[in-house]
């Protein structure tokens, strides 16, 4: 006589409940993580140009200008990162801007404005933070968020 054994494994059913779940899931997860990613990129921008702010903050509280000095510039023209490449970084007036040449933002240009402090006559003291634009709103970096 022969013992009869039961059944192993999931049914159709079970299985298709659990595509479904996971389907679900990752609609949800990827964009969250593209958006995250272009954030992450954005920041970069943000964090290669820290030595440039600080030059740019240094001269305003030195000379009560904002500089169009060619040592900043130069400087700055010889930035490189993952996302942007030497020469896509400048200054004018104060104004850093960085052209983005690959990943989510290829073609945009992010800019940074320093937020200056006048003294009493008017001119620029101190530079009491960074306003960043040039990129959505959601993908700039939230320390220089307008």
């Amino acid at each position: 006589m022969q013992k009869k054994t039961a059944q192993q494994g999931f049914t159709l059913i079970e299985l298709m409940i659990v595509v479904a779940i996971i389907g679900i899931l990752a609609a949800i997860a990827l964009p969250a993580y593209q958006d995250y990613t272009a954030r992450a990129q954005a920041s970069e921008g943000l964090s290669a140009t820290a030595g440039i702010r600080s030059e740019v903050a240094v001269y305003v509280s030195e000379e009560a200008a904002l500089p169009d000095d060619a040592d900043i510039d130069n400087a700055a023209a010889a930035l490189a990162g993952n996302y942007f490449a030497a020469g896509d970084v400048d200054l004018a007036a104060g104004v850093i801007s960085v052209d983005f040449t690959s990943g989510v933002h290829s073609g945009e240009t992010m800019t940074l404005t320093p937020d200056v402090e006048n003294n009493a006559a008017g001119n620029p003291a101190q530079i009491s933070g960074w306003t960043c634009a040039g990129l959505e709103d959601k993908y700039l970096p939230s320390a220089c968020r307008p």
